[in-house]
């Protein structure tokens, strides 16, 4: 670990007002979810327009559940890990005043975090493309456990509110997103490539408002010339040390 960096990047968390954090999967991947876009990722194995995109939902959704249900429970049993802990953490000392995840596991709000916007969805509930009924996806879990596709009462597949491929991102979210980067004086970029458009934009909107970037990824980013603190390493890792010799508190006892 490069603990100049680390050091460095709890000098600009310290003098901070405003603090916005972006995370991707990698944030989650400690936690026993898999990524969709690295070397073993999900996108190595299938390609995602054939299973994740709404229209092709739409045409054949047993082929998006059978490949759904295997993540389905992996991030339904996973728990938060140290990374989520230190957000919390960060937030509760009135320095972090909003997540912007692409992930959908809700692991955030279950370590304690409150403003997290989740921009591409969550599994919380499930919705029907054509009528609109929502309905809490934990209710149809047996059925999708049975390999059968839920559907609506108006006999159309119903879909988690997860954001598919062909989708637009949860317009109101995306804006408070927006707003969140252009007020931040710190963003720190956590656990994502930076790959996904218009997710990747927001750090970029973030440095022509005058925020410095704080980047914690295993892999490069086209952010990481611009950013004031490169930390090439696990979040799990990075995260608890550097909210720790920002804030001076203890994570250890959140962890366990």
């Amino acid at each position: 670990m490069d603990w100049a960096e680390i050091k460095h990047a709890a000098d600009l968390l310290r003098n901070a007002r405003s603090v916005v954090a972006l995370t991707g999967a990698g944030v989650s991947t400690p936690s026993g979810i898999p990524d969709f876009r690295g070397p073993e990722g999900a996108w190595t194995r299938v390609d995602p327009s054939e299973v994740a995109s709404l229209q092709n939902f739409l045409r054949n959704p047993r082929a998006f559940y059978d490949w759904f249900r295997p993540l389905l429970d992996r991030v339904l049993s996973a728990s938060p890990n140290a990374a989520h802990y230190a957000l919390a953490a960060l937030e509760e000392q009135n320095v972090l005043k909003a997540i912007i995840t692409q992930n959908f596991d809700g692991l955030h709000q279950r370590a304690g975090s409150r403003e997290v916007y989740e921009l591409h969805g969550h599994l919380r509930t499930s919705t029907c493309p054509e009528c609109e009924r929502q309905i809490p996806t934990r209710v149809l879990l047996p059925k999708i456990r049975r390999g059968d596709p839920p559907r609506c009462s108006c006999g159309r597949p119903l879909k988690p509110d997860v954001v598919l491929f062909d989708e637009m991102l949860p317009r109101g979210l995306y804006w408070l997103a927006r707003r969140a980067v252009e007020h931040a004086d710190v963003i720190i970029v956590a656990g994502t490539s930076l790959e996904v458009f218009p997710v990747n934009e927001l750090p970029a909107i973030g440095l022509r408002h005058g925020a410095k970037l704080i980047i914690i990824n295993t892999g490069p980013t086209y952010m990481d010339g611009r950013a004031e603190a490169v930390i090439r390493t696990d979040v799990a890792l990075a995260l608890p040390q550097l909210v720790e010799q920002a804030t001076g508190a203890p994570l250890l006892e959140r962890t366990r």
